[in-house]
C-alpha cells in the first residue's frame, strides 16, 4: 500500500504540489491524471525518495520515503518522463547493467519482463539511443522491472508514442498488475484514465477528485450537449458569449457545452444561437467523459 498523508512540495515560490492525500491499494493499476504542470510528476518523484517534501509524509509499503529511502529505492520500479537509460549502450547492455545494480540477473527475472523484452530482443545488439520511441519505452519498462519490484512507478510512458505503442504498451501493463506488482502511472491523456482501476484528477498541484474511472463520469452533473457547425472558432465565441451557457470546449469534431439551467432544451440552445447567425448547426446529447468531468472540476475549482 502507498499511504500519502498532507503532502506538500515547493520550488521557491511555486508551490508544485499542496497538501494531498491519497491512498493507492496493494496491486492496483492507479493513475494520476492531468495537464502538463498539474503536479503528477512532482508527486511521482516524491514517491520514489527523489524529492524530500516540505510537509508531510508518504510510506510506500510501510517504509517511509525519507527515513528508509534507501530501502525503498531496493523495491520500487521507476520510469521518468524522459527516457534515461544509457543511449550508447545497447539493449541487451542497458538490461544486463540495470539487474546488476539491483543483483540480480536477467535470467532470474526473465519471466517478468518476457512479455515486454520479446518484443525488443530482434534489437537487442542496438544501441538504446537508435531505438523508435515506442521501442525505448519497452526497453525503459524492462529495465524498471528486472528486479521484480514491489511498487512501479511510470511518469507519461505513452507521451510522444504513436497510437499503436501506446495500446501495446497498456496491455502489458495490465499483464504486469497481474504478477501482483502495484502500479502508479500518470498521463495527460484522458482517454487512459480508462484503463485503470482508480484515477486521481490533477490540477495545480491538487486532487479535484479520486474515485474509479465509472465512478467519475457517473458524477457529471450537468446535461452535456455536442455541438457541431461549420466554423468551430465562430461557434465557440458565441457560446461563450451566450450568459445562459456554463461551459463550452473543443471535444474532438464537436463542442461541449453546458447549460446554467439544466431545463432548458437542445432547441433552446439551437434558438439562442440562431439570434447570433448561426442557422445551420448540428445539437445533440452527449455522454461525459472523464475529460468533460475534470474540465468541470477546472471551472467549479
Amino acid at each position: 500500500m502507498i499511504q500519502i498523508e498532507n503532502i506538500s512540495k515547493n520550488f521557491g515560490e511555486v508551490l508544485a504540489v499542496r497538501d494531498i492525500n491519497l491512498e493507492i491499494k496493494d496491486s492496483e493499476l492507479f493513475g494520476l491524471i492531468g495537464p502538463d504542470g498539474a503536479g503528477k510528476s512532482t508527486l511521482m518523484r516524491l514517491m520514489v525518495t527523489l524529492f524530500i517534501p516540505e510537509s508531510g509524509s508518504i510510506t510506500m509499503n510501510g517504509r517511509d520515503t525519507v527515513k528508509d529511502y534507501k530501502e525503498i529505492r531496493k523495491h520500487v520500479g521507476y520510469m521518468p518522463g524522459r527516457f534515461s537509460l544509457y543511449q550508447d549502450l545497447s539493449v541487451e547492455e542497458n538490461l544486463a547493467f540495470y539487474a546488476r545494480v539491483f543483483g540480480s540477473t536477467i535470467e532470474e527475472n526473465y519471466d517478468l519482463v518476457k512479455d515486454v523484452y520479446e518484443q525488443i530482443a530482434p534489437f537487442k545488439k542496438r544501441l538504446a539511443g537508435q531505438l523508435s520511441g515506442g521501442m525505448k519505452q519497452k526497453l525503459a519498462l524492462s529495465c524498471a522491472l528486472i528486479h521484480r519490484p514491489e511498487i512501479l512507478v511510470l511518469d507519461e510512458p505513452t507521451t510522444g508514442v504513436d497510437a499503436v505503442s501506446r495500446k501495446e504498451f497498456w496491455e502489458m501493463l495490465k499483464k504486469v498488475q497481474q504478477t501482483g506488482i502495484t502500479i502508479v502511472v500518470s498521463t495527460p491523456y484522458m482517454d487512459e484514465a480508462s484503463l485503470c482501476d482508480r484515477v486521481a484528477l490533477i490540477q495545480k498541484g491538487k486532487l479535484l477528485q479520486v474515485d474509479t474511472p465509472e465512478n467519475i463520469i457517473s458524477s457529471f452533473p450537468k446535461k452535456l450537449y455536442a455541438l457541431q457547425a461549420k466554423d468551430h472558432y465562430k461557434l465557440l465565441s458565441s457560446l461563450k458569449s451566450i450568459e445562459q451557457v456554463y461551459s463550452a470546449f473543443p471535444f474532438g469534431q464537436y463542442l461541449h457545452v453546458t447549460l446554467n439551467d439544466d431545463a432548458l432544451e437542445a432547441s433552446d440552445l439551437q434558438a439562442l444561437l440562431r439570434e447570433k447567425g448561426h442557422d445551420q448547426l448540428q445539437v445533440e446529447i452527449a455522454l461525459a467523459s472523464i475529460e468533460d468531468v475534470f474540465m468541470h472540476l477546472m471551472q467549479s475549482n
